[in-house]
């Protein structure tokens, strides 16, 4: 059987976002190759090496038991990501010189493609992949990876293949230096993971607990709190919106008390409800209690959360920045394409709430945006026909 070895900076069970998901859902669907990881091991009750569905986790690093947010911002291992460009080259060698690896696959440029660049010199015949996941600004990511830029620029020119999830990352790599085969491959959902249907009981008691109203409408982000996702322009729209307007904000990370502290600031603190981290198996039925989803993404990659709300039936307001111009289509900005949501510019607040008072006062044609883009995420955006097309056309190439 092949050997393919994954470089990714976090994993289960303790991290899944985006491009952990993607991962998992993409490795547990190609049964004829044999997949290994390193990643880092910030936990040390995690075990050092694990096998997680498809994948022989091997983890390195600094770690601590059980470390919470600020642990992380702390020495040691607040180096680990620095500590892993380079540590992560030498263990893949020596893996490789005892598992002979077919390839090679990183999980994004920036930390892991650096690695796997390293790898590379010293293993020139082993083919290696890198796939764009980034959703930060190749701007930001660049201006970070300069103290490695000669390695960074080497993540993208010496790959064999580039799978980038949007069309505007694979303009990031053209302009990296690229100029290989690539193939536009995007993040998914999976029409398993939908079928689950909660009870009336279970709807109701989750309104009950978040407080919700006959009259109430609730607007919902399942989002990691940091600056691209732009939760707050959401709590500045709130000021502008009616009272019977309340916000759901599903998801944890550094900018939480930040954000606390506007949603006080400007007395709009009672209508907006901080839910934390949830497991991803929860967040469905946080969309099922809410009436619209809102992340005016400053920055984006792809974003797995649109898709999954695509599926889940609700309005989605957004902006078009990076590649969610690829399947969030409006109506005035998009003519020539069926509407699937309501695109705002960022860092617009009065635009987020012009959209909401829109999405309320026109249901009919709410019904038909979602119902479009419900459509478009069965057709382009199922796990298994992502992974059959990374297996063919992108791992195929090769092994």
């Amino acid at each position: 059987m092949k050997k393919v070895l994954i470089f990714s900076l976090a994993y289960y069970p303790d991290a899944v976002g985006g491009a952990e998901v993607a991962i998992k859902e993409i490795t547990d669907r190609i049964n004829d190759v044999e997949f290994h990881m390193i990643t880092l091991r910030y936990d040390s009750s995690l075990p050092k090496i694990e096998k997680i569905g498809n994948v022989l986790v091997h983890r390195i690093g600094f770690s601590k038991n059980k470390p919470g947010i600020e642990d992380l911002k702390k020495f040691p291992l607040h180096i680990n990501k620095y500590l892993f460009q380079f540590l992560a080259a030498f263990v893949a060698n020596k893996l490789h010189r005892k598992y002979e690896y077919d390839a090679v696959w990183a999980m994004m440029a920036h930390s892991c493609g650096v690695p796997a660049a390293i790898f590379k010199m010293f293993n020139k015949n082993v083919p290696y992949i890198l796939t764009l996941q980034e959703g930060d600004p190749p701007e930001k990511i660049e201006k970070m990876m300069k103290p490695v830029w000669p390695l960074f620029r080497r993540a993208f020119t010496t790959a064999d293949a580039i799978q980038p999830i949007s069309g505007f990352l694979a303009l990031w790599a053209e302009r990296m230096g690229f100029r290989g085969g690539m193939e536009v491959i995007p993040n998914g959902f999976s029409p398993a993971s939908f079928k689950q249907d909660y009870s009336e009981r279970e709807v109701e008691d989750l309104k009950i607990k978040l407080g919700k109203k006959e009259n109430d409408v609730y607007l919902v982000t399942v989002s990691r709190l940091v600056h691209k996702n732009a939760v707050d322009d959401v709590i500045r729209a709130m000021k502008l919106l009616p009272d019977n307007i309340k916000f759901i904000v599903v998801g944890g990370g550094p900018d939480e008390d930040a954000l606390k502290k506007l949603s006080a600031e400007i007395s709009v603190a009672n209508r907006i409800k901080f839910i934390g981290q949830v497991d991803r198996t929860e967040t469905a039925k946080y969309r099922k209690v809410s009436d619209i989803f809102i992340r005016p993404s400053r920055s984006e990659g792809m974003g797995n959360s649109f898709v999954s709300t695509m599926v889940a039936r609700l309005p989605i307001i957004t902006t078009q920045e990076g590649g969610i111009a690829d399947f969030l289509f409006d109506a005035k900005r998009n003519p020539d394409k069926p509407t699937t949501g309501y695109a705002v510019d960022k860092d617009s607040p009065e635009q987020i709430a012009e959209a909401v008072k829109d999405v309320l006062a026109n249901p009919e044609q709410a019904k038909k945006v979602v119902e479009n883009a419900y459509k478009l995420a069965f057709e382009k955006y199922d796990w298994e026909n992502i992974a059959r097309d990374v297996r063919n056309k992108v791992f195929g190439k090769f092994l």
